[in-house]
C-alpha cells in the first residue's frame, strides 16, 4: 500500500506481492536486510535523477523498478531506483529534495520494499509547479514550458511520481546555450487504466477510462506534462504546456467528433484507431515482449474538400506527445541541390534525439504532409528535375523504413492522387494504412450540418423551422467542404434581408437581434449559390433538354422504359452495380435527347457528361486524361450516371481515310471494363450515329446493352411532333395531315 504523509490515508498503491520477476536480493524477506541507512546521493548526476540510490546486490534496478519506503507506521514513500557501486549494501541513498518531502535524516534507518505500480495508476497527466532553484540565478527570459514538458518526458520516462513530491529538474537550452536547474513541486497526478484503454482503441467495445486522481503512479512517454509557476516566482513560462491548456494524451483517448469540428468520418477514425493507435497505449515493456513494430504511416486519399486535412490535424492533437508538424509537400522542395533533403531529414531530427536517449520509452513524434504527391511522385516519372523529387522520395524512405528505423515516428500523408505516389512509399512499414476519405453519406452530412450550425443554434440565429436532416437528404454528393460553404452562404444570405441598398450602404440598426438564419435562405444558397463539385450536371442536361421532350410514339416509350429497366438494373443490390449500354440511331434521331432524359429519370446524385464539345483541340493524351477522371469522378459517388455523348467525335472518326484516334479508343475500352468500388453504382450511357463504325473496332461488345433510336417514319408520328410543338393553328395542322396522307398515297 502506498501512504499518503499529509493525511495518513491509504491509497491504491501496487501490492509488493505482485512483482512479478523474483528478486535479485539475497534474503531480501529477512527483517535484517530490508532495513536501510539514509545516505547522502553518491554524486550530482545521481541527485538529478530524483531516485533512491542502492547497490545492486540489494536491489537490481534492471528488474525491480520502484521501492516503497517506509519511515513510519503510516509514513510510506515511493521511490524510482538506481544502482551505484560507491553505496555498501544495505545503504540507500537520496538527494536533499527526497529527504525534504520524506522527512529523512542522515544514518536513519527505514525499511524498504520493493514496489509495483498496478494497470490503472499509469499516469495520463501530471500537474508540477516551477521555481528557480537557485534565487541567485533567477532570470526574466522566457522559457518555453513545450520544450521543457518533452525534457521531463526524456529524462524521468518510466520514473515513479507521487503528490506532494519535491522534485529538481535541469533543463538546458540548446539553441541559447544555458541551462536552468529548477525545483519543483507534483501538485496533481491523473492516471488511466491502459488496459481498458487498448481495449477501447482497438474497437473491441467499452468506454474510453476517463483519467482518475491518482495519489502516485509511473509516468509514461506520452504522459502530458503541465508546468504551472510557483507562487511568488518570477519565472516566466510561454507554450501550450504551461497553465491548464495542455495537450489531449495519447493515453486518454476522450475526444469528441462534435468538439472537434469534424462529421461523417466516424468509419474511418475507426480504422485509424485500430491500426495506428492501439499499439500505442501500452507500456513499452509490454511492446518488446511482443517485438512488435508500431504503424508508422497512415494515408489519407480521396476527393478535395472531404475533411482529410481537418482529420490529419485532429489526430496530431488526439495522439499528440510531442508538437506535431505540419508541412505542405511543396514546401520541402528547395532550389539548392541537396537542401530538399536536407530539410527532410530535419523533419526526423527531434525523434531521432529522443530515440537514442531513450530507445522504447520515446514519445510518439508526429509529421503530417498535406499535398504529399507534390514531393513523392513516382520515381523516374519526371524529365528534367526528376533527380531532385528521386532523391526526396529515397531520404522520406530511408528515414521512415532504413537501416536505422524509428519507432517513435508516425507519418501522416494526405492526397488526392494516390495513383501519382510512389508504390515503394504504401509498403507496410511505410505508409502501410491507407485510408479513403469519401463523399459523406446522408448521416454524416447531418453530422456536419450539425457541427456548422451548433453555434448558431446555441445563440438562437437559427430559425427552429430550418430542417437539417431535409438538408442532409438534399446535399447528395456534397463534401464536408461543400456544406460548409452551403452554411456560409445562407448566412449571407441572411445577413443581406439587413442591409438597406438606398443611395448609401446602410445596415439595419437592430440587425443584431433580428438576424435569423432560415429555410429559405438555405434553399437560395442551393440554388444559386452552392453546386457540389461531384454532383448533378443539370446545366448539361438541360442544355439537351431545353427543347423539351416529345413522346412521338411507342417506339420512344419503349424507349424510355428500357433506361428506366438499366437504371434499376443499376440500383439493384443482387448485381455488379455496372450497367453500360449504347443509343445508337441515325443523326439528329434524339439520341442524346433520351440519353439525358434517362439520366435525368435515374435521379442519382451524380450525373456528368462527356462531350465532344468539351474537348475541341485536346491532344489524344488529354482526351485520354479527360476521360479517366469522368471515370474516376463516377467511381467516387455512391450512385452515378457517366453520358458519353457523340462518341465518333470524341474518336476523331472521319469517313475519310477512315481515321480515328486509337490511343482514345485503347483509353475508352479499357474504362468500361473497370467496374466501380464494391457498393458503387455506375450506368454508363452514350451515344452514336454510326453502329457500323463501332462494331468495327469492336466498340459496341464493350457496351452491355445496345437500344436502337429510330427514325419517324409514318405521317401519324410527324404529325405528334408538329402538334406537340404548338406552333401551327389547328386549321393548319389539318391541312398538313392531309397533304402528309396524300403524299402517302401517292408514294404506295
Amino acid at each position: 500500500m502506498f501512504w499518503n504523509r499529509s493525511n495518513n490515508q491509504p491509497t491504491s498503491g501496487g501490492a509488493s506481492g505482485d512483482l512479478g520477476p523474483p528478486l535479485t536480493t539475497r534474503n531480501i524477506n529477512s527483517p535484517q536486510t530490508n532495513m536501510f541507512r539514509v545516505r547522502k546521493a553518491p554524486t550530482d548526476a545521481l541527485a538529478l535523477t530524483n531516485c533512491a540510490v542502492v547497490n545492486r546486490e540489494d536491489f537490481d534496478c534492471n528488474h525491480i523498478k520502484h521501492v516503497t519506503v517506509k519511515t513510519g507506521p503510516a509514513h510510506h514513500f515511493i521511490f524510482s531506483l538506481k544502482n551505484d557501486s560507491s553505496l555498501r549494501r544495505g545503504e540507500i541513498a537520496f538527494a536533499v529534495p527526497q529527504r525534504k518531502w520524506a522527512a529523512l535524516s542522515l544514518d536513519q534507518e527505514v525499511r524498504v520494499e520493493a514496489h509495483r505500480f498496478q494497470h490503472s495508476e499509469y499516469i495520463a497527466s501530471i500537474v508540477v509547479s516551477a521555481d528557480f532553484n537557485n534565487k541567485k540565478a533567477v532570470t526574466s527570459e522566457p522559457l518555453n514550458a513545450d520544450l521543457m514538458a518533452r525534457e521531463f518526458s526524456m529524462q524521468f520516462v518510466g520514473q515513479s511520481f507521487a503528490k506532494g513530491e519535491l522534485l529538481v529538474f535541469r533543463f538546458e537550452e540548446k539553441d541559447k546555450n544555458r541551462a536552468h536547474t529548477l525545483s519543483l513541486v507534483v501538485k496533481s497526478i491523473e492516471g488511466i487504466d491502459i488496459t481498458k484503454a487498448a481495449i477501447a482503441a482497438g474497437g473491441e467495445g467499452g468506454e474510453a477510462p476517463k483519467p482518475q486522481p491518482i495519489d502516485a503512479g509511473e509516468l509514461m512517454a506520452n504522459s502530458v506534462i503541465v508546468f504551472d509557476k510557483e507562487e511568488g516566482s518570477m519565472l516566466n513560462l510561454i507554450g501550450k504546456s504551461k497553465g491548464k491548456s495542455a495537450y489531449r494524451s495519447i493515453i486518454n483517448p476522450d475526444w469528441d467528433f462534435q468538439k472537434m469540428g469534424i462529421g461523417g468520418l466516424d468509419k474511418e477514425f475507426s480504422g485509424i484507431f485500430r491500426r495506428a493507435f492501439a499499439s500505442r497505449v501500452f507500456p513499452p515493456e509490454f511492446i518488446e515482449q511482443l517485438a512488435m513494430k508500431h504503424v508508422r504511416g497512415i494515408l489519407l486519399f480521396g476527393p478535395p474538400g472531404t475533411g482529410k486535412t481537418l482529420m490529419a490535424r485532429q489526430i496530431g492533437k488526439m495522439l499528440n506527445a510531442r508538437e506535431p508538424k505540419i508541412v505542405n509537400g511543396p514546401q520541402i522542395l528547395d532550389k539548392y541541390v541537396g537542401e530538399s533533403e536536407s530539410n527532410v531529414r530535419k523533419l526526423f531530427a527531434d525523434a531521432e534525439e529522443e530515440w537514442r536517449r531513450c530507445g522504447a520509452n520515446s514519445g510518439l513524434h508526429i509529421i503530417i504532409f498535406d499535398e504529399i504527391d507534390a514531393i513523392c511522385k513516382q520515381r523516374g516519372s519526371m524529365a528534367g528535375s526528376s533527380s531532385v523529387h528521386d532523391t526526396v522520395v529515397n531520404q522520406l524512405l530511408s528515414k521512415m523504413d532504413g537501416v536505422e528505423q524509428l519507432n517513435n515516428i508516425l507519418v501522416i500523408g494526405m492526397t488526392n492522387r494516390k495513383d501519382m505516389i510512389d508504390e515503394a512509399l504504401l509498403r507496410p512499414g511505410r505508409l502501410e494504412v491507407q485510408m479513403e476519405v469519401s463523399l459523406a453519406d446522408e448521416a454524416g452530412r447531418l453530422q456536419i450540418l450539425k457541427i456548422h450550425t451548433a453555434r448558431m443554434r446555441e445563440y438562437n440565429k437559427l430559425d427552429p423551422n430550418v430542417d437539417l436532416g431535409d438538408l442532409a437528404k438534399r446535399t447528395k454528393n456534397f463534401s464536408g467542404a461543400e456544406i460548409e460553404g452551403l452554411v456560409r452562404a445562407a448566412q449571407s444570405s441572411a445577413m443581406n434581408r439587413l442591409v438597406k441598398a438606398g443611395g448609401k450602404v446602410q445596415l439595419d440598426p437592430d440587425a443584431i437581434e433580428k438576424l435569423m438564419i432560415n429555410s429559405g435562405d438555405f434553399d437560395y444558397a442551393l440554388e444559386n449559390d452552392i453546386k457540389p463539385a461531384f454532383g448533378r450536371s443539370d446545366e448539361s442536361l438541360n442544355k439537351f433538354l431545353d427543347r423539351g421532350m416529345i413522346v412521338w410514339g411507342p417506339e420512344v416509350t419503349k424507349i424510355l422504359e428500357e433506361g428506366d429497366l438499366l437504371v434499376a438494373s443499376a440500383k439493384n443490390p443482387e448485381n455488379s452495380g455496372f450497367v453500360t449500354a449504347v443509343l445508337a440511331g441515325a443523326p439528329r434521331s434524339g439520341k442524346t435527347c433520351l440519353a439525358a432524359q434517362i439520366a435525368k429519370n435515374s435521379e442519382f446524385p451524380f450525373v456528368k457528361v462527356v462531350s465532344p464539345g468539351d474537348m475541341v483541340g485536346f491532344s489524344e493524351s488529354a482526351k485520354c486524361q479527360a476521360l479517366r477522371k469522368a471515370f474516376d469522378d463516377a467511381k467516387r459517388s455512391k450512385m452515378s450516371v457517366l453520358l458519353i455523348d457523340n462518341m465518333e467525335r470524341l474518336l476523331d472518326y472521319s469517313p475519310v481515310g477512315p481515321r480515328y484516334s486509337n490511343l482514345v479508343l485503347q483509353a475508352l475500352l479499357v474504362l468500361l471494363n473497370e467496374p466501380p468500388l464494391p457498393d458503387h453504382r455506375l450506368l454508363v450511357l452514350a451515344t452514336s450515329s454510326n453502329r457500323s463504325f463501332l462494331r468495327e473496332l469492336d466498340l459496341m461488345d464493350a457496351f452491355g446493352h445496345s437500344i436502337d433510336v429510330p427514325l419517324l417514319s409514318t405521317p401519324q408520328q410527324m404529325l405528334n411532333v408538329i402538334s406537340d410543338s404548338n406552333v401551327f393553328t389547328s386549321a393548319q395542322l389539318q391541312e398538313i395531315q392531309a397533304r402528309l396522307t396524300q403524299l402517302t398515297e401517292t408514294h404506295r
